[in-house]
């Protein structure tokens, strides 16, 4: 046996060369924190789908987006992957918010468009014909039907 090898796990009398060592690392590698970069666009857009909630389009295909991609910013800064946790929430909320005024928009729309004042409407500018003043008696009297 060489003096290097010692079967009962006792320290040898010759150190170790650089090669026998182990390497060590002065720190452990650390996961990169994202940024708010997810949580800032969800917050846009859910501005953005608010603000266009009444054109239904805008309210819809806006709030989702906003509401999916602040749920996923979200989430990652739960976790701790990522910052911005409350535009995030906001961003998603405010998704939220415009695509229940969407549906509403859609409900009002779909009452309005089946009442017994609008199919009077239809009939009234029908038989007003080309006469623009009758035209305008028929939006007027729609107008108060509606009001009572």
């Amino acid at each position: 046996m060489t003096g290097d090898q010692n079967p009962y796990g006792e320290q040898s009398a010759y150190p170790q060369t650089p090669a026998e060592q182990s390497p060590q690392q002065p720190y452990a590698p650390t996961e990169k924190k994202g940024g708010p970069g997810l949580a800032i666009a969800a917050l846009a857009v859910g501005i953005l789908a608010l603000l266009t909630s009444l054109t239904v389009i805008g309210g819809l295909l806006g709030g989702l987006i906003a509401l999916v991609l602040g749920l996923v910013a979200s989430s990652k800064a739960k976790k701790g992957r990522a910052t911005g946790r409350a535009m995030a929430v906001i961003g998603w909320l405010l998704g939220l918010v415009s695509m229940l005024v969407a549906v509403a928009v859609i409900v009002v729309g779909v009452l309005v468009f089946q009442s017994d004042d609008f199919q009077n409407l239809q009939d009234c500018v029908a038989s007003a014909g080309d006469d623009q003043s009758a035209r305008d008696a028929c939006a007027q009297e729609f107008g108060t039907s509606i009001t009572n």
